[in-house]
């Protein structure tokens, strides 16, 4: 397989850091651990007590191969890498609290790629209507064995095989290699948004739905707890009211995440970090290869020095409307090839001058009264005449690619 493609390349480290120096990393590392590894979010590990939960829930994602990615010391990583985190829509734990399924599903998929030079990211939502072709998998609890299937939507994956299948099939779909991975649950997105202080989100006119519970005035609300986690669920009331519109919202919140934990008050902040640690390690399940203090430290350690204008957050290629697929989505081939060609090689990329989606704009803020103040649902957010600047003016653009930088602040378009 092409070195591109060797996304578990790693060795270990000479010499581990003093003692005294190893325990303040870690702690410093959460908070980066978290903004770039997770779909709706993902943490780090600060104490023993934490990092054993940790490992009791650790899912082994090599599908009975025991391959996949071995877990190295403080500052082992090296070069390129891919960590796929999904979001489950049934967790047992939760009980009834959002509803009755008749099913677990597996309705965030998100994948990210981090270059082999470690400046630049890529993170790529998947919808969970996406039509694809599952591969043969396991249950790993039943070990009931499933044929392979076609045409069939990706949020299946999981009944399916757990986290290893869904992994299997990101990769067959997409063409590279995942050695690591997570799983988190509605609870979990609630618990780690309530431990980081609540993430800003905006709206270009007040939306009230039903369904999910999302009830937000025009412009910018600070969201915690079951707002955000409703925020992250609604679809019939942004843009086009597909899965598609409901990505963009996705992709606005992940990435004022990424600038909250960036921000110096989380960064510094201990009871926030070890709020994060404590929500991951009772709500997230790590694959093997990354449940541990020591890989997910340098996890955090490879992401530190990635620019907010080179972490882009892209959908995967697809088209609603087909009327063999009513409600689904129907992957654009040619697109994704050339997506994922980019990606595979590291090479620079640009999203056309539209590019935030059907259910997003990018917006300039007022700015606030002073730059201590807090975010609030009376802040306006204009449209702005055309998006921030790209990463790189020599970059090659990707028509049909849509999504945004982890700098571009957006807002979602009501329905």
């Amino acid at each position: 397989m092409d070195s591109m493609r060797q996304v578990d390349s790693m060795r270990h480290a000479k010499r581990p850091p003093a003692p005294g120096a190893s325990r303040v990393l870690k702690v410093v590392a959460i908070a980066l651990a978290v903004v770039l590894v997770s779909g709706v979010s993902v943490a780090a590990i600060a104490v023993t007590s934490i990092a054993s939960k940790i490992s009791a829930n650790a899912v082994d994602i090599s599908g009975g191969t025991g391959e996949g990615g071995s877990q190295p010391h403080v500052g082992a990583f090296v070069g390129g890498f891919n960590v796929l985190i999904v979001g489950t829509d049934n967790d047992a734990k939760q009980g009834d609290s959002f509803g009755k399924r008749d099913a677990t599903l597996n309705d965030v998929n998100i994948m990210l790629h981090v270059s082999a030079d470690q400046k630049s990211g890529v993170v790529v939502s998947f919808p969970r209507d996406l039509i694809v072709n599952h591969p043969a998998c396991t249950d790993p609890t039943t070990k009931v064995a499933y044929d392979a299937t076609r045409n069939e939507p990706l949020n299946t994956g999981y009944e399916r095989g757990g986290l290893a299948c869904i992994k299997t099939t990101i990769e067959k779909l997409t063409g590279l290699t995942i050695p690591y991975a997570g799983l988190i649950s509605f609870n979990g997105v609630i618990e780690m948004t309530n431990a980081v202080g609540g993430v800003p989100v905006c709206v270009n006119n007040a939306i009230f739905d039903k369904d999910s519970g999302l009830d937000l005035p025009k412009g910018t609300t600070v969201v915690s707890g079951a707002d955000a986690l409703a925020f992250l669920r609604t679809r019939e009331s942004v843009g086009d009211g597909s899965d598609l519109s409901r990505i963009s919202s996705q992709q606005q919140y992940l990435s004022s995440l990424v600038r909250t934990l960036k921000s110096a008050n989380t960064l510094t902040d201990v009871t926030k970090l070890y709020g994060l640690a404590s929500a991951a390690a009772n709500n997230i399940s790590l694959s093997t290869s990354l449940a541990s203090p020591d890989a997910m430290v340098s996890l955090a350690l490879a992401l530190k020095d990635i620019d907010l204008t080179k972490l882009v957050f892209v959908q995967y290629p697809g088209t609603t409307g087909n009327a063999n697929y009513p409600g689904k989505v129907i992957p654009t081939v040619d697109v994704a090839d050339e997506l994922f060609a980019k990606i595979s090689s590291d090479q620079p990329f640009t999203l056309d001058s539209d590019s935030t989606g059907i259910g997003s704009a990018v917006v300039t803020p007022t700015p606030s009264p002073s730059s201590s103040s807090t975010p609030s649902s009376t802040d306006a957010a204009t449209p702005a005449a055309t998006p921030a600047p790209s990463p790189s003016s020599t970059s090659a653009v990707i028509a049909g690619v849509t999504g945004q930088t982890a700098d571009e602040q957006t807002c979602a378009v009501a329905n």
